[in-house]
Formats: structure tokens, C-alpha cells, sequence
């Protein structure tokens, strides 16, 4: 099952659900206006929804119209929380090798809570205060979950897994280790994501879901050049043990959504990066400094998974920097 959320001028946007190409689209249904509201009460929306998406396949519904993801919202256009890890350890070696930064020693997973009352739409420009910051983007995969009680198991949290999304996580990098150095967390470093326009049940990724991993390819091109095409099946840890993690002292709310990081692999250097400081800490092992600056305004990024058969997913994340109040 697909659904994505268009504008209709409220801030959570009107719930629809997309056809498997991505072509046409219905609205959700009566009682179901907005994707929070279904989370809360899946067990019944998730019937309603499904039998939906089903006509819409075979084409016998009556109300379905085009579906235009340049007219998409992010599916949930806000969150009650957003919880981001860091879960390709690749990505976090090459870090900690490039800029001296000790890698953490802990078994558990590494999080942080993040910016979750809002989230870009795919195709919004993302605008930003200075190009002085480091503006970053950061492809990644991501969950949504239901209410998800304190305590489970990660076997548990597997079942509380409803949906599936990529995500552009923005960053800017001259200000996040200020902010490192502090103990408490990013702020000003963590500015809103972008989400890719179609919100996709993790029955409709097929084998590409296997061990709470998205085991496919995120790529992505900055300004028309492809930049990376990293795997997503290389998590050390899986999206049920980050929402078990993340439950362990404290209940999760439906709409709660869990971020795997970066997309990375070891062999970077054949598929590319997601993000700009990766490539730059490449670049720093072999050369000695970073030859790869970050974005300037005008700048383009498209992110794009698709699924084993080359079939549409998530549809595109397509955003310009500009900056701020221009």
C-alpha cells in the first residue's frame, strides 16, 4: 500500500492513497483525513486503506484522479517526534578516521531527537540562513510507527512498523561540532528534512524488506551529476532494534518517526556517498584536505530509491537551496 498527503492549505494536509505506479490517486476515505489519524487507529484505517489501494489498482475507483507528487505535501507533514540514528557503520568510521572525532563506545544504538514539527515537502525549496553554514544533504530511510508500548522487543517493535519513507536529513556542518562540543545536542545544526513525496507499507517493498532493513539503493545527484547510490541493506542494527531502542524508558506515539542515517557503505569509493561530509572525509584520507565543497544557493538535489523491479517507490525527493527570506 502507498499513501501520500497533498495540500489542501491546512498543515497536515488532505490523506490519499497512490496507485503501485504512482499514476492516479483517491482520497483516503471518510473518518481519515489526515495520515496521524490513520496511524492512531490503524487496525481499522489499514482495512479501509488497503481495500482502497486495491480498487485503485484494478481500476475501479470512481473518485481516483492523477496523481501529482509536485503537488504532495510530505506524507506527515509533521511528527510528534523524530528520532534519527546513525545505523551504517561505515559512514561513521569514515568520520571518526577523517576528523579525528572518537567514535562513540557503546553496544547501543546512537540517536538523537530532532526537528519534528515540520517536514519539507519534496519539492520545496530549502532555504537556509548562509552558505558560510556547510549546507549538507543526507539521504537516508526512515519508519513510521504506531503507538508502540515502553519495553518491547525488537521482534515486537517489527510489528509496529507501518510505513516506510526517504528522507533528506539537512544539515549544516560548520555549526554541528560547535554544538557536538556541548554535550546536549544539535539545534541550529539540524534545520527541518524533506521527505520523498509517497509513503509506502513495508509489504509493498516485497523482498526488498528483509531483516528490518530497506535493501535497496538511494540515488543521488546533485545538480544533474550522480553523486551516490549507496545500499540500504547495510545497517548494522535493523529499524526494529532502533524503534526498540528508542522505546526502551518511554512509550512511542503513533506518528513517531526513526531514521537509519545516512545511507553508507564501505566501498564508497565505487557507489558514491549520500552526503557531502562523507565524500569531503574521503577526500581528507587520501588527499590530506577536502577538495568537495558543501551546497551554494541554486544548488539541486534528487534522491530516489527504486524498487527490485526498477518500479517507482517513494517517488523523488527534488529540492533548490536558496536562501532565506529571498
Amino acid at each position: 500500500m502507498k499513501l501520500a498527503t497533498l495540500n489542501n492549505g491546512t498543515r497536515d494536509g488532505w490523506l490519499v492513497v497512490v496507485s503501485r505506479d504512482l499514476t492516479t490517486a483517491v482520497s483516503a476515505g471518510k473518518g481519515l483525513p489526515t495520515l496521524q489519524a490513520a496511524l492512531e487507529d490503524w487496525g481499522r484505517a489499514s482495512e479501509t486503506l488497503g481495500a482502497r489501494y486495491a480498487a485503485l489498482n484494478r481500476g475501479e475507483a470512481a473518485d481516483g484522479f492523477p496523481f501529482a507528487s509536485k503537488e504532495a505535501m510530505a506524507p506527515l507533514p509533521r511528527a510528534y517526534q523524530w528520532l534519527d540514528a546513525s545505523a551504517f557503520p561505515s559512514h561513521g568510521a569514515l568520520m571518526s578516521k577523517a576528523f579525528g572525532i572518537p567514535h562513540p563506545e557503546t553496544d547501543r544504538p546512537l540517536m538523537y531527537q530532532g526537528l519534528s514539527h515540520r517536514f519539507l515537502a519534496p519539492h520545496e525549496v530549502a532555504r537556509f540562513p548562509s552558505e558560510a553554514d556547510g549546507i549538507d544533504f543526507e539521504g537516508e530511510f526512515g519508519v513510521i510507527v504506531d503507538d508502540v508500548p515502553m519495553g518491547v522487543t525488537p521482534d515486537e517493535a517489527l510489528g509496529h512498523i507501518k510505513l516506510v519513507v526517504q528522507i533528506n536529513d539537512w544539515s549544516l556542518r560548520t555549526i554541528a561540532p560547535v554544538e557536538m562540543k556541548t554535550g546536549f545536542g544539535w539545534i541550529r545544526a539540524k534545520p527541518a528534512c524533506s521527505m520523498a513525496p509517497v509513503a509506502v507499507t513495508p509489504a509493498a517493498l516485497g523482498e526488498a524488506w528483509h531483516e528490518g532493513r530497506v535493501n535497496l539503493r538511494l540515488a543521488v545527484d546533485w545538480n544533474g551529476e550522480r553523486f551516490g547510490n549507496a545500499h540500504g541493506g547495510a545497517m548494522d542494527v535493523g529499524f526494529h532494534d532502533l524503534v526498540a531502542h528508542a522505546a526502551s524508558t518511554r512509550d512511542l506515539c503513533a506518528g513517531t518517526i526513526v531514521g537509519s542515517g545516512t545511507v553508507a557503505n564501505f566501498d564508497h569509493a565505487a557507489v558514491g556517498s549520500s552526503c557531502i561530509a562523507e565524500r569531503r572525509g574521503a577526500e581528507i584520507v587520501a588527499h590530506g584536505a577536502p577538495r568537495t565543497s558543501f551546497m551554494s544557493f541554486g544548488d539541486r538535489v534528487r534522491m530516489e530509491a527504486r524498487g527490485l523491479d526498477d518500479g517507482p517507490l517513494f517517488g523523488a525527493i527534488e529540492q533548490r537551496v536558496a536562501q532565506a527570506g529571498r
